[in-house]
């Protein structure tokens, strides 16, 4: 049975490169690559990191109910089309999704059993540092999306699991352990006695990043994104 896996984060968070990482070492996992009526930036393709379409063309598949979920982001829509889920169950692989908290929501509604991580950078600092470092964006654009971040994180407690993105590999690794744990749950090998003690590390590894195990140390993360937040913040 294919399993659906919702991955979540602030824009700058690193997203983006931990999926992709783990594209390469988790094996039986396909990528939804979104739909999008935004323009292409420099150096993007069509069909490698969105399908670019028309906003007519997006409001025409919307008509059709060919998307799993869609949302409008900064006033451009984003969408993920139910042909991907599909083609994962034909293939016998797990679904992976890179989506936004509103798509997320919609996700769980439509498929209750799908498991969803989100991701976070270690503080708003550290946000703030990464999305001027990756030099996208300018000024106003970056202060948009601390904001947007703010209103993201607040959301955290509807994911399974919570990622913070802190060391690269160990967050490559946590996220790895995750896929593969609710995979070997889907197998039936859920007894202690049916597991090897890979899978068990594995399955351990996985359980520190369960939301219920790692809210204490969510507090000064979520703290500095109240400290800015607030009059006179940053």
């Amino acid at each position: 049975m294919s399993g659906v896996y919702i991955i979540s984060a602030p824009s700058g968070s690193g997203k983006s490169t931990l999926v992709n990482q783990v594209r390469l070492i988790v094996p039986g996992l396909k990528f939804s690559i979104s739909y999008t009526t935004r323009a292409p930036r420099a150096g993007e393709q069509n069909g490698r990191e969105y399908y670019f379409v028309p906003r007519p063309e997006f409001e025409q598949m919307v008509n059709r109910d060919e998307f799993l979920e869609h949302a409008e982001v900064f006033g451009n829509y984003y969408g993920t089309a139910r042909r991907f889920q599909f083609e994962a169950e034909e293939e016998g692989k797990d679904l992976l999704l890179d989506i936004d908290v509103q798509g997320a929501a919609q996700i769980k509604g439509k498929i209750p059993a799908a498991v969803s991580i989100f991701i976070l950078p270690p503080n708003r600092q550290e946000l703030e540092k990464r999305l001027r470092t990756r030099s996208l964006d300018a000024e106003p654009v970056i202060q948009r999306r601390l904001v947007t971040a703010s209103r993201e994180i607040e959301n955290y407690d509807k994911y399974d699991y919570i990622l913070i993105n802190d060391r690269l590999e160990e967050s490559i690794d946590a996220l790895k352990s995750i896929l593969l744990a609710e995979r070997l749950k889907r197998s039936g090998a859920q007894q202690q006695g049916q597991r090897s003690a890979d899978d068990t590390n594995l399955m351990a590894n996985a359980e520190h990043c369960r939301l219920n195990n790692v809210r204490e140390r969510l507090q000064p993360i979520l703290a500095s994104f109240e400290r800015a937040a607030a009059p006179g913040g940053r």
